[in-house]
């Protein structure tokens, strides 16, 4: 066993013909899922809608592959303006790192909780995956800040499309 003093990377795509068979595969199956799923989705678009009378889609700036930004899509499982309170609900951070997480977020919808619990919330990310910005295997997309708060080494993660079911 010998020990080295480096590790190293290569950036070349060694699967081109893999590369491009499961990027066809991503499209074939996002546009399959949407199809399928509209009616329930437009169900589900309604009830969120009916809820509080805010939008139905949460739209957020995530970061994607080699850095490049992409508005990533949810169905909305938050009070509007969610985002103006998180400031003040910061020092309740359950989670290490740059993610926020708290168990019972008051911003929350009832609709919201049960979305989430069985990921519903997450299936307009399929018009991501449509689009080129997203596949549907990958590491979950970060916020800006979270890659500003990156270690060298976590910046690989930005070497590859994200994706709806994480890796």
């Amino acid at each position: 066993n010998k020990k080295y003093l480096f590790k190293t990377y290569s950036k070349t795509k060694n699967h081109y013909i893999s590369l491009k068979v499961k990027d066809l595969l991503d499209i074939l199956l996002s546009v399959t899922a949407i199809v399928v799923a509209f009616p329930f989705l437009l169900l589900v678009a309604l009830i969120i809608k009916l809820s509080d009378g805010g939008s139905v889609f949460y739209r957020q700036e995530r970061i994607g592959m080699n850095g490049r930004r992409f508005n990533l899509y949810k169905f909305r499982t938050m009070i509007p303006n969610a985002d103006k309170m998180l400031q003040e609900l910061k020092k309740q951070n359950e989670a290490d790192g740059p993610v926020f997480k708290i168990v019972n977020d008051p911003r929350i919808t009832k609709i919201g909780k049960f979305l989430r619990k069985t990921s519903i919330d997450e299936f307009p990310q399929f018009y991501n995956v449509f689009m080129g910005d997203m596949s549907i295997v990958g590491p979950r997309p970060p916020l800006l800040h979270e890659v500003k708060q990156y270690e060298r080494y976590q910046l690989r993660r930005l070497s590859m499309k994200p994706g709806i079911t994480c890796i």
